[in-house]
């Protein structure tokens, strides 16, 4: 069976009125992504920013050391390199693919040059970005205030609301390094989830059994998080019209230039 693509899968591309949506989709490109795949590091120039619809990629700030943690989850409700549209050149973070999947990849020059003609483009932006320091300003106090199990909670719930399915593949040694913490500790609380029946950890994929017992398992930060994007974001549709002319695009593997 043929997998249907369109832009408009990513909540974004899908909140701009038709005409101005096809203006950018002629510049749009179909991308698909592997676990892993590193799109752009902080300090780096930017030259291209990615509109996620089944991918979702981990917002990473990277030490001296080597080690990082994620500061932000980033899939089809946001953008990747949003620091392009006020004027910047250079990533603040790491972008990394969390969950593999499919998104569309637009260049910087373009977006650029489309802000300044697509009139709901800029504003549109502007209140994701809004929410993305959001969500980046609660994980950061997440990490200093509150346990593993809660910040796992947190974890899973957020990169759930970004994807289709109601489970992840991903190792324990992933997501330590996502949290910034020992995978001992991720086994730890994983364990506890299980046992509690919230969720089931078997093969390297993490399947959750009771999503609102998972909730009042997670700290407060989740639903800071979920209400910031609701009240700026209202108006976001969660439906997409899949257009024929989309359905069949073939999409390009990744690769860093």
């Amino acid at each position: 069976m043929t997998q249907t693509h369109d832009p408009r899968q990513n909540y974004l591309l899908a909140a701009l009125p038709e005409n101005e949506f096809a203006r950018i989709a002629p510049y749009l490109e179909l991308i698909a992504f592997t676990r892993a795949d590193t799109l752009y590091r902080s300090g780096e120039k930017l030259k291209d920013a990615y509109f996620p619809t089944t991918a979702t990629a981990s917002l990473l700030c990277a030490m001296d050391d080597g080690t990082s943690v994620e500061v932000a989850v980033v899939g089809n409700e946001g953008i990747l390199g949003a620091s392009i549209f006020p004027g910047g050149d250079t990533a603040l973070t790491q972008a990394t693919i969390l969950n593999p999947g499919f998104g569309y990849r637009l260049s910087a020059k373009w977006l650029k040059h489309e802000i300044d003609h697509v009139e709901s483009l800029r504003p549109l932006l502007m209140r994701y970005t809004q929410t993305l320091i959001a969500q980046m300003a609660q994980t950061s106090g997440c990490i200093r205030r509150h346990s593993v199990e809660q910040q796992l909670c947190r974890w899973l719930l957020l990169n759930l609301d970004r994807v289709p399915s109601g489970s992840l593949a991903m190792t324990q040694e992933w997501v330590a390094g996502m949290l910034g913490v020992r995978r001992e500790s991720i086994t730890e609380a994983a364990r506890k989830l299980q046992i509690a029946g919230l969720i089931n950890y078997s093969r390297g994929r993490i399947e959750v059994l009771n999503r609102p017992g998972l909730e009042t398992q997670a700290c407060e930060c989740y639903d800071v998080v979920k209400k910031e994007f609701g009240r700026l974001h209202s108006d976001l549709i969660a439906t997409y019209p899949v257009s024929n002319a989309c359905a069949h695009e073939t999409p390009r593997r990744y690769a860093s230039a």
